[in-house]
């Protein structure tokens, strides 16, 4: 007999697929039709003045769904991966932490540098920028699954560093169960995605209780017990608005963010 905790998880790893197969599809057009602009473009260039291209890109498919059943998904710009991957420069035998200066409380990382160098390397690289400064925690979820997530200068899921990075760590939670899902315990900080493979950005999310994810995010870090605190503090203060998946209420701003080696 399924639970009616079971039969939840499932209507939000379903509603998480269609969702992210919505998002691609978006992409994929948005593709199509920079391709068709920039050919149009050529043409006018060839014909002259007075002929135009007039086309409406908005299909809608990069709006949040604010339900319980919301995903910690990211969705980046048409130009993502146009711009190269960060060298890399870290040390992979070294250990790293990430330090994040929160207008809601300090919250700091251990990063598993030797099995995410990707990962490591670009958080660095954009922290060195001062590229997560002054940025918000756009998403709570408060059902479902149980993430704050962070990581977007635009601050409303669609903001990117320009480039993806690959998947990594994927199998360091264990074996999918049944549901094909795996448990990112409490702590567990881990990559926004758009549902496909090597697309992730510069969105992260925080786990503050045990939830139920795809083995497709990655997971690279771990939160101290102060930062998992904070985070919990936020989510009992709940969703703007009053629903489950939305911007949180206490406005959590990244006021200052690093990556030195421990």
């Amino acid at each position: 007999m399924v639970s009616s905790d079971q039969r939840r998880r499932q209507l939000a790893r379903e509603k998480f697929e269609r969702q992210q197969q919505r998002r691609e599809e978006a992409r994929r057009r948005t593709r199509r039709l920079a391709v068709i602009i920039a050919s149009s473009v050529a043409v006018v260039a060839v014909i002259g003045a007075g002929a135009y291209v007039s086309l409406d890109g908005d299909d809608g498919g990069d709006k949040k769904t604010a339900d319980a059943a919301a995903s910690p998904s990211a969705s980046p710009s048409p130009s993502e991966s146009e711009v190269p991957e960060p060298a890399m420069k870290i040390d992979k035998k070294a250990a790293y932490a990430m330090s994040l200066k929160t207008s809601q409380g300090d919250i700091a990382i251990e990063m598993d540098a030797a099995k995410t160098p990707h990962t490591t390397n670009s958080f660095k690289s954009l922290a060195d920028k001062g590229y997560f400064d002054g940025t918000k925690c756009h998403r709570l979820t408060t059902q479902g699954i149980y993430v704050l997530q962070c990581g977007d200068p635009k601050g409303d899921g669609t903001g990117g560093p320009g480039y993806t990075i690959p998947d990594e760590n994927l199998t360091a939670l264990g074996k999918p169960g049944g549901d094909g899902s795996v448990t990112y315990p409490a702590g567990t900080v881990a990559m926004a995605n758009t549902g496909q493979p090597g697309t992730g950005g510069s969105q992260f999310f925080l786990v503050y209780k045990d939830t139920q994810l795809p083995p497709t995010y990655t997971p690279f870090g771990t939160m101290d017990e102060a930062g998992l605190k904070a985070v919990k503090k936020i989510a009992e203060a709940g969703v703007t608005g009053g629903a489950a998946d939305g911007a949180p209420k206490k406005t959590v701003t990244v006021e200052k963010a690093a990556v030195e080696k421990a």
